[in-house]
């Protein structure tokens, strides 16, 4: 964050400052009175279960210097009616200060957001430095936070995006235009709360509509709903998949025994091979987006595919470990919808093995189609596992989908039970479901 004293901030968001107005915020903010830093700004939100005010003083041990919050705090604090919009406004201002020199990039899609957030950050942190989401703050209190950790040297700012409603993501675009905004997908993530697919690409298209003066429209050539939105924007656009006219393009796909991707990545002008640290056949695509942006912000192929050949993801993605027992563990935990879910199945059954297990839970917000969904799934899994462990009950269906080869397991301490009884060497056990069914826990208790 650029430095700010309490008596700035407190002009900016129309505040008033309880204590020293000469204090001067130099590190990031946080909602998280743990992971407060050194000059940094605590954010203290007042929720259902905490009131982060009761958490400044330990925010202070920690190292932060200041609070933005509704009430004084035993810091000094920049008090507010609104802290949400107060820590938007904070966040747009100081963009908007940091705006000549920064390339913004937003970044938005049914799946696969987090992932290719990060090949996007790898590809442009190797031009020049970069601030971008960690993990999935991707929404109207995580952009900001994400915006406030830019400063006079971040070059490129990377901003995950996300939507549950129709105008979310117009909402953050107001907050900071991107100057390149790349959709990936219309899935079925949240199509409970949407109601329709329809509905999920009016959301998306908001990126584009959103972009600022002179930007560039990155979107997926592989899907319709996606291309349609090219007629949403009289900006640029460059486009990305395995289709033969798309500007970053994926061709010789194929896959090593532990699922992990080579693939040839052409451009117009020249092509790379690219082989990805990365484990599915999915990541391609995510590297060809990532390599679209990269095109867009005046980055070479060469340099991005050099970049994406050593790049990482945020925990609990697709990660391949070896257990002790000697099987393998692809913890892709973290989230699940139906596409997620089947391109897990598809990495699982690419990854060479005595024997599959896919160990799935619930995959929520589908509204209406849950149950027909579940059971989809649950044919999709029995095809590509051996053994199709399900936990719980929201997930039942999934169970019913997958006949002779489901297992079901009441939960998480059972899902661990039965795989620490089963597991030997030479298995491969995929983890998979929505974030609210935790079974992240289950792989930590594994690992």
């Amino acid at each position: 964050m650029i430095p700010l004293t309490l008596g700035e901030i407190a002009a900016v968001v129309r505040g008033t400052v309880a204590g020293d107005e000469a204090v001067t915020v130099t590190g990031p903010a946080t909602i998280d009175s743990r992971q407060a830093a050194e000059g940094g700004l605590f954010v203290a939100f007042t929720g259902e279960r905490a009131d982060g005010h009761d958490y400044a003083q330990l925010a202070g041990l920690a190292g932060a210097v200041a609070v933005l919050g509704s009430r004084p705090t035993p810091l000094p604090t920049v008090v507010v009616d609104d802290v949400q919009k107060a820590l938007q406004t904070l966040a747009a201002h100081v963009v908007a200060r940091l705006r000549t020199g920064l390339t913004v990039v937003g970044v938005t899609g049914s799946q696969g957001k987090t992932g290719t957030k990060d090949l996007i950050a790898a590809v442009l942190s190797g031009a020049a430095p970069t601030v971008a989401t960690v993990g999935s703050l991707n929404n109207e209190i995580g952009v900001p936070l994400t915006m406030l950790r830019a400063d006079a040297d971040t070059r490129f700012l990377v901003l995950e995006m996300g939507a549950r409603h129709i105008g979310d993501i117009a909402a953050l675009t107001d907050l900071v235009a991107p100057d390149i905004g790349i959709v990936l997908n219309v899935g079925q993530a949240h199509v409970g709360e949407f109601g329709s697919r329809a509905a999920i690409a009016k959301a998306k298209g908001e990126m584009v509509q959103g972009l600022a003066p002179g930007g560039t429209a990155v979107l997926n050539a592989d899907d319709p709903r996606v291309v349609a939105m090219r007629a949403l924007t009289d900006a640029p656009v460059l486009t990305f998949g395995r289709a033969a006219h798309a500007d970053a393009r994926v061709g010789d796909l194929r896959l090593d025994g532990s699922g992990r991707p080579s693939c040839t990545l052409r451009t117009a002008e020249s092509s790379t091979p690219l082989t990805l640290p990365l484990v599915g056949a999915h990541q391609a695509l995510n590297a060809a987006a990532a390599t679209a942006v990269g095109l867009a912000a005046g980055i070479p192929l060469a340099a991005a595919s050099t970049a994406l050949a050593t790049a990482t993801f945020s925990r609990w993605r697709m990660e391949l470990r070896t257990l002790t027992c000697g099987a393998r563990l692809l913890n892709d935990s973290y989230n699940a919808n139906p596409d997620s879910t089947r391109a897990a199945l598809d990495a699982l059954a690419a990854i060479e093995g005595r024997r599959r297990i896919a160990v799935l839970g619930a995959m929520l917000e589908l509204g209406a189609d849950s149950e027909p969904e579940h059971r989809a799934i649950g044919e999709y899994a029995a095809a590509r596992a051996d053994v199709v462990a399900v936990i719980g009950p929201d997930a039942a269906m999934t169970a019913d989908g997958a006949g002779e080869r489901a297992l079901m397991l009441d939960g998480n301490d059972a899902a661990t039970a039965w795989l620490r009884a089963h597991l030997t060497q030479g298995d491969v056990v995929l983890i998979k479901a929505s974030r609210a069914a935790r079974l992240d826990e289950v792989a930590a208790a594994l690992e």
